[in-house]
């Protein structure tokens, strides 16, 4: 029983061997002191106007949100659609209503401007 986890252990500690030494090896070779210069933050060779705390619109947001919706969207349906055969009639109405939610969401979305970029 014993060497049935040997070798969890030992990848255990290598993984744990791994990170220190990328932790060493950065420590080691990171600038001690490093100038103002390179200190100061860097934007596309631009320089730095006004504060770093800059509102975004809100819209940014949501079409991130309803982006990332749509793509979870995509990542169910697709194995689906593989073994939709082998599933049979059930799963076909349980994916149905599964885009139906999605469907009224994005309705939703619409309705209330999300979708618009003015």
């Amino acid at each position: 029983m014993l060497p049935d986890y040997f070798n969890i252990v030992f990848f255990f500690m290598l993984g744990i061997a791994f990170v220190g030494a990328a932790f060493v090896t950065s420590w080691l070779i990171r600038p001690r002191a490093p100038s103002q210069a390179k200190n100061a933050p860097y934007e596309c060779g631009e320089v730095i106007k006004g504060n770093s705390r800059v509102q975004f619109n809100i819209r940014y947001y949501l079409v991130t949100l309803i982006f990332v919706i749509f793509d979870v969207e995509i990542l169910f349906t697709i194995p689906w659609a593989v073994v939709f055969r082998q599933m049979g009639a059930a799963a076909y109405f349980e994916m149905v209503f599964f885009i139906g939610v999605l469907a009224i969401g994005l309705v939703y979305a619409w309705k209330k401007g999300a979708l618009e970029w003015l």
